[in-house]
């Protein structure tokens, strides 16, 4: 039985707008939790500004736990909590949540470790100077690191298209889910394949954005 089928671009379309939608939602939220989580990590751990040992280590453990649980995974054990914030557990809003919880931490210790990259002579100077441990994170730390900072971001922006493309598993939208209900479901090797290409691409104009601004700030 010969059957032919013609690809409904106005449905790849859609996926393709989800997709986007939930990867700038997602990673807005990650840089702001997880700049903010992976400064404090660096400021409370051994020898820094603000060391706190106890502090540091219950943040590292979450961190590392969070990191360790694979994301399918992780979204459904977090289903109680997408359904809090935003109602539903499903679509577009429902992906949400559970990639920030999965890329938040992921993008912290990126930024843990750029920051660790800093000489620590620039932290000397400016605490000689009288600044503020305030004042340091943002007029020393972040500048002197913004290079690394921006790989860091580059890396998890193509995390987080992963775990989109994951998320339809569970019905998260976008074209992980067009890729799982259309392509594999019902055997239509041409739509995974356009899915693979349009992901393939949005990696490479990830990477190649990325890279730009990592060049262009680089201090070295």
């Amino acid at each position: 039985m010969n059957m032919t089928w013609e690809i409904n671009w106005a449905e790849i379309a859609k996926a393709t707008g989800d997709t986007l939608v939930m990867l700038g939602w997602s990673l807005l939220f990650t840089i702001i939790i997880g700049l903010a989580l992976g400064i404090i990590l660096f400021l409370t751990s051994k020898g820094q500004l603000l060391q706190n040992m106890p502090l540091y280590g219950v943040l590292s453990l979450i961190v590392n736990i969070l990191r360790s649980v694979p994301f399918v995974i992780l979204m459904i054990s977090v289903f109680p909590i997408t359904k809090a914030l935003v109602h539903t557990t499903i679509g577009v809003k429902g992906a949400i949540p559970p990639l920030v919880i999965a890329a938040a931490p992921f993008l912290a210790r990126l930024v843990e470790s750029a920051l660790r990259e800093i000489e620590s002579g620039v932290i000397e100077a400016a605490q000689s100077m009288g600044a503020t441990p305030w004042q340091i994170v943002w007029r020393v730390l972040l500048p002197e690191a913004r290079s690394g900072l921006i790989s860091a971001v580059t890396v998890t922006a193509v995390a987080l298209l992963s775990y989109s493309a994951m998320s339809g598993v569970v019905g998260g939208g976008g074209l992980g889910d067009l890729a799982l209900r259309y392509g594999y479901m019902r055997f239509r090797t041409d739509i995974m394949i356009v899915t693979v290409v349009i992901l393939v691409v949005f990696v490479q104009l990830l990477q190649m954005l990325g890279d730009r601004m990592v060049a262009k700030y680089n201090r070295k």
